[in-house]
């Protein structure tokens, strides 16, 4: 079956997720390697960098594991991935989402609607999951939740459909990138720059000093091969020093924060760019 994508709809991240990368992205474009054949992405999320890239052979991986299941559903199966979730649309209430929250047992196309339907309606797109792994975000206050964007999960699906999607750890790229035609983009989960922003609900596991320097560690020796390596995190002085220690370049760029209970706490903040190359 080939899929139609109208002209106007380009590929871009179909889920909302904490951190996304799509407002920076234009921060970005001069720090992108001029060339490149294979692209890396170990921490996925919401894909804004790859679906701005759009490149011909990437290795897509994050440690999430329904997260890799919705993408390769998007990839392979979007047009009955669509139809549950048109269902979901039509059943929508308040009553319907907590049921669809506490409730586990799917098919893996049914977990890929089921994330989508969540994110699409749960408070202001925050994946976030408790000890035992389950999602609890409460509803969000949305009068009309774009529940199904039919048109942007089909270009999703041609942009990711040579791509290899699989849930690993970062540090799995080892086994992969090896040259100086190999890309490695990695987003991971910020250290925090205060006791109150540190964000560890993506999944079960935290992400610790000990994981930023074994990232560290696993770029410098990505470098080492010649593969170009992009780091994003949070501008502290434990960050700058962790790849100033490798001798990477180290860039700030402005975001804004949009995530944050009080209101008045959400705004303009620096963060970092480091590079290889």
């Amino acid at each position: 079956m080939v899929i139609q994508i109208p002209k106007e709809t380009c590929p871009r991240p179909f889920l909302k997720w904490a951190g996304g990368k799509s407002r920076l992205i234009q921060q970005y474009i001069p720090y992108f390697p001029r060339s490149y054949q294979t692209y890396y992405e170990p921490f996925l999320g919401g894909g804004a960098v790859f679906f701005y890239l759009q490149p011909t052979t990437a290795i897509l991986t994050d440690i999430n594991a329904e997260l890799i299941t919705t993408y390769r559903c998007v990839r392979d199966n979007v047009e009955e991935l669509i139809s549950l979730l048109k269902d979901h649309k039509i059943r929508h209430n308040r009553d319907y989402y907590y049921s669809m929250r506490a409730n586990l047992k799917f098919t893996d196309l049914e977990k890929a609607a089921r994330l989508i339907y969540l994110n699409k309606t749960c408070f202001n797109g925050l994946y976030r999951v408790n000890s035992q792994g389950k999602f609890n975000v409460p509803l969000g206050r949305y009068e009309n939740p774009n529940i199904c964007p039919e048109d942007l999960l089909r270009a999703a699906s041609v942009a990711l459909s040579t791509s290899e999607i699989k849930q690993a750890d970062f540090a799995d790229m080892l086994n992969y990138a090896a040259s100086n035609n190999d890309f490695v983009f990695c987003d991971p989960p910020y250290h925090p720059i205060s006791s109150t922003s540190y964000f560890t609900g993506y999944s079960q596991n935290s992400f610790d000093e000990k994981d930023q320097e074994c990232l560290r560690d696993t770029c410098a020796e990505l470098a080492s091969r010649g593969v170009k390596v992009m780091v994003c995190n949070s501008d502290c002085e434990y960050i700058r020093k962790l790849y100033k220690q490798i001798n990477f370049n180290i860039y700030p760029i402005v975001a804004a924060r949009s995530i944050n209970s009080n209101t008045k706490k959400r705004g303009m903040i620096y963060e970092l760019l480091i590079t290889s190359y």
